[in-house]
């Protein structure tokens, strides 16, 4: 009997020993918080209001220009002028040309984003990001997905592309990342992103790293006053209205 004992003794103390370590080993793999608001949400697709933690309340110069009122009809009208092109380094030009230009999203998208994405806007706060992701399962374990998001500032509308009809397939061990960081690329980015017209586009600064993995080009900082519609009407106390 006392051999039983120390034997039942050592099993538990084994046990504990193991859980204990896939607690800690749980606790290491913690995917981090991202404070955010649900501004729309279905089984597969959601838009939300994410926390910019580089935007200080003590640097009003840093503030993005929110909550903003742009039209349901002004949007859909920028994000259909949105193409991506596969991104070829000088080589894979010689032998292939250049890739074809391709509408970033389909009109179901157009007719999701264009009303949530304006909802988003008008609800933002001056340190909040309006993100999106969309998805189309292909499997239990692996879906196509499509996310970013976009800001306000002054009169400039930022925009950034961070996954473009990616295949992702929810690792084994479970830590679903993509739908948790959708300004992220679950995968290394492969397409350029452009704007018609293009002198709507600011010019933004690069590096030769970034253009030779594509960095530059997933992101457009677009002039709202020359996409139609009426400029901004600053107010402390009301939307700024685009």
């Amino acid at each position: 009997m006392k051999q039983c004992s120390q034997w039942s003794k050592s099993r538990v103390a084994v046990a504990l020993s193991t859980g204990l370590s896939a607690l800690i080993l749980l606790a290491g793999c913690a995917i981090p918080h991202v404070p955010s608001r649900v501004v729309y949400e279905d089984p597969v697709n959601y838009v939300r209001l994410e926390e910019d933690k580089t935007v200080l309340p003590e640097w009003p110069q840093g503030h993005f220009s929110h909550p903003a009122v742009l039209e349901k009809e002004r949007i859909r009208t920028i994000l259909s002028s949105l193409k991506v092109q596969e991104h070829r380094v000088t080589p894979q030009r010689w032998l292939q040309g250049d890739a074809p230009l391709v509408p970033v999203f389909t009109e179901d998208d157009l007719a999701l984003l264009s009303v949530q994405l304006a909802n988003g806007l008008a609800q933002a706060q001056y340190n909040e990001r309006v993100t999106f992701y969309l998805s189309q399962p292909l499997t239990f374990m692996r879906r196509t997905i499509t996310s970013g998001g976009m800001y306000v500032k002054e009169n400039e509308l930022h925009l950034l592309l961070g996954n473009w009809r990616i295949i992702y397939g929810v690792p084994a061990y479970g830590m679903i990342y993509d739908r948790r960081y959708p300004m992220r690329p679950t995968a290394a980015k492969g397409f350029n992103l452009f704007f018609d017209p293009a002198d709507a586009i600011i010019a933004q600064e690069g590096s030769f790293i970034d253009d030779l993995f594509a960095n530059t080009r997933d992101e457009l900082v677009i002039d709202l006053n020359k996409i139609g519609g009426t400029g901004p009407v600053p107010n402390s106390r009301t939307p700024n209205v685009f």
